[in-house]
């Protein structure tokens, strides 16, 4: 066998429990419970047979998404993803033994990026309330670290900082290049953008996967100073996203409303949801995003696999630093919810009396 370099060989696979769960109410992968605009899917099917077998054309993506923003489209690039777009940061910035700050827990997918770059992870944990460790990160940032991730809110704590906040992290490190992961941003209005685009050391990830419906087709954002987003255009192949995506995103950016209304019904659906657990006298926390964490009484792993058996996925937090006991619920619409409250009682009734 051939090795292969030796920050790969020692590299455990990301790996995400995604099959087998259609037929069942996903509310584990904070994925849209609706799906996306009528107008996406109108688009799609009407693509003529040559667009398969030709390759992708971009012009216009960038520049409807910029609007959206109400920033320059120099500031913007496309991704196969916001995981791509994570992948091409640690390609341009990421270098052997320099150092990637971030918090614990948050989103799998950064550690195992800087480690295939070799590098140093220093990681801060959120604080017993999920509050965001900001007085030991700023210490952190005074040794000058080359990469620095907030996921803002952050997945899964839901933890959300203000962008005047981050703003002034990025303004205290200068030499650190600083990630703004704005993933779940339909949900929480908070953005760092424009405020940051000033900065050449901010930029900020967006995507179209959760309130716009199109995590199936990869469609994500970077939004940053110009230099940076040469950079990553200088790590990225020329055809990395399919034409599926970028006429989806085109209809999805036309229609504004579908998402509108999606978030709407989301952060109802939240607000309902915690009261019904609160009753309980379960404890969950939902500061930020379209998900929450919730301590069932009893066996948290035996509860998880009581909801899939009740046709309800949730994504389970055993192991995870802080927030061990504790299962990730993605929030849908108030009937999702209410599908959810009814299977939930029940699998606690019978954990407490078991």
């Amino acid at each position: 066998m051939i090795k292969a370099k030796p920050d790969v060989e020692a590299l455990t696979p990301y790996v995400a429990p995604l099959e087998g769960r259609r037929s069942l109410l996903r509310l584990d992968f904070n994925e849209s419970t609706v799906g996306p605009s009528p107008a996406v899917v109108d688009a799609i099917r009407n693509l003529p047979a040559d667009a398969y077998a030709t390759y992708p054309e971009y012009a216009g993506l960038n520049e409807a998404f910029a609007a959206t923003l109400g920033v320059a489209v120099k500031h913007v690039e496309a991704f196969n993803g916001v995981d791509a777009a994570i992948r091409a940061i640690f390609d341009a910035y990421g270098e052997r033994g320099g150092a990637f700050l971030t918090t614990v827990p948050t989103f799998g997918y950064y550690e195992p990026c800087a480690r295939q770059q070799g590098m140093v992870i220093d990681e801060v944990p959120y604080l017993d309330d999920l509050k965001y460790p900001l007085a030991a990160i700023t210490r952190r940032l005074e040794a000058r670290p080359r990469l620095f991730f907030i996921c803002n809110p952050n997945n899964p704590t839901g933890t959300l900082m203000t962008s005047r906040a981050i703003v002034a992290l990025a303004r205290a490190a200068p030499e650190t290049l600083v990630v703004v992961d704005e993933l779940y941003v339909a949900f929480t209005g908070q953005s760092v953008v424009p405020a940051a685009l000033e900065l050449s050391n901010v930029v900020t990830l967006q995507s179209l996967s959760k309130a716009a419906g199109l995590a199936a087709v990869r469609l994500g954002f970077a939004v940053g100073h110009p230099t940076i987003i040469d950079r990553l255009r200088r790590v990225t192949g020329p055809y990395d996203i399919n034409m599926f995506a970028v006429v989806a995103g085109k209809a999805a950016l036309a229609d504004p409303d579908h998402m509108q209304r999606y978030v709407a019904e989301v952060l109802a659906a939240r607000t309902w949801t915690c009261g019904e657990l609160e009753r309980l006298g379960v404890r969950c926390s939902a500061e930020g995003g379209n998900y929450m964490l919730v301590w069932p009484p009893g066996d948290c792993e035996g509860v998880v696999q009581a909801l899939r058996a009740r046709g309800i996925l949730v994504r389970s937090m055993a192991r995870k630093p802080v927030i061990d006991g504790s299962f990730r619920l993605t929030i849908g619409t108030v009937a999702h919810m209410q599908r959810f409250m009814t299977a939930f009682s029940a699998v606690i009734d019978r954990e407490v009396h078991a």
